[in-house]
């Protein structure tokens, strides 16, 4: 039997285009982007056609944008390059309670060195107040980090209001996109966004690859050091079959949002509503708010998450309990807990996330096996 896949906010297999755009730069076009004969200046020019296209479908300059190895690297510059940035062993940040460990983690480290950190509570919809925001600014306020969509529950934060008041107040405002793009329509300045992060392996790209768009004027410090490369932000020989390969996954995503999120909130609409029918005491997290629409979070009362996760893929179907980057941690999801779900209810939930090559059929099928599953274990 096929397996099914419904864990696509964990990770995406790379698209058939992608290999082929970065095929060239394993073999023929292996020259180092920073020499200056021939070789490497042929990659050189490929790799700012890539930089200026990326830096084109996020509404930014192309010197706006600094290559790196994914999201963590993303986040975790731009939230201590900031802090180094300003200087000031005691700054303080913001940021929320639903955060992916890739911001929650830094935050935790720099409080080790002194800065002060706010971590905002979520309504129970799992959306950041603005009011919230505003009534937690500082005048030591450095940097506010809210990630533009959750990667467990899918709920969109209000990035441009509460960009609309770091403007006002000159503070820096930083958003993980990982999940969002692809899904929803993502322009810096409409965001009012100084820092954005982007992963690869969330759209069909390879995995290592990512960039932090970096909005001209923002005080940012590398996190390590070693030649110029990057503009100095990110030293080391630049990955380049990466980098067009994670460029050539940002334009088709781009140029398919439209019809994929069209086609992923159909299937979502066709689970939910079969859940709903044939499975009793199940709770939906985080639908209330605005979501994206490829991922649906839901509670199987008096059944263990991590038990029918097992079950469901010893039939071929994966899916997540929460966040890869957590999973084994023996931790309920941080993200449901804060909405104010209990632990044991949060202990029973699974995210489906939902990518483009689901179907109808995908869906039925787990439709047939999912309520006997349960029932199994609820016995």
């Amino acid at each position: 039997m096929n397996p099914l896949y419904f864990d696509h906010s964990a990770t995406t297999p790379i698209r058939e285009e992608v290999v082929e755009a970065m095929q060239p730069y394993f073999s023929d076009m292996f020259g180092n982007a920073s020499t200056i004969h021939r070789f490497g200046q042929t990659v050189r020019q490929n790799l700012e056609a890539a930089r200026k296209t990326a830096a084109d479908i996020l509404g930014a300059d192309s010197r706006e944008i600094i290559f790196t190895s994914g999201g963590t690297e993303s986040d975790n510059l731009a939230l201590q390059g900031t802090v180094q940035a300003e200087k000031n062993p005691r700054s303080h940040i913001i940021t929320s309670a639903i955060e992916h460990a890739a911001v929650l983690n830094p935050c935790r480290h720099l409080e080790q060195l002194g800065v002060t950190v706010d971590y905002l509570p979520v309504r129970p919809d799992g959306i950041v107040d603005p009011q919230t925001v505003e009534a937690a600014i500082r005048p030591d306020t450095t940097i506010i980090s809210i990630m533009l969509a959750n990667n467990e529950v899918g709920t969109l934060q209000p990035i441009r209001e509460i960009g609309e008041q770091t403007r006002a107040r000159n503070i820096i405002l930083h958003t993980d996109a990982v999940q969002a793009l692809g899904k929803i329509p993502i322009d810096v300045n409409r965001l009012n966004v100084d820092l954005l992060s982007v992963s690869g392996h969330k759209i069909y790209g390879p995995k290592g690859t990512g960039l932090l768009y970096v909005r001209s004027g923002t005080p940012l410090a590398p996190l390590f050091f070693g030649g110029h490369h990057e503009q100095g932000m990110r030293p080391g020989t630049e990955n380049v079959a990466g980098i067009i390969g994670l460029v050539r996954a940002m334009e088709l995503a781009e140029a398919e949002r439209e019809d994929f999120s069209t086609a992923t909130r159909s299937l979502r609409t066709l689970l939910e509503t079969g859940i709903r029918e044939k499975i009793e005491n199940v709770r939906f997290n985080g639908v209330s708010g605005c979501r994206l629409p490829n991922i649906s979070n839901i509670s199987f009362g008096d059944v263990d998450g991590d038990t029918l996760q097992l079950v469901l893929d010893s039939q071929n179907i994966a899916v997540a309990t929460g966040a890869a980057c957590s999973s084994g941690s023996g931790n309920v999801s941080h993200v449901l807990t804060a909405m104010g779900i209990s632990p044991e209810l949060a202990g029973s939930s699974l995210r489906f996330s939902l990518g483009r090559l689901n179907t109808e059929a995908d869906i039925r099928r787990l439709l047939d096996l999912l309520p006997d599953m349960i029932a199994a274990l609820r016995q």
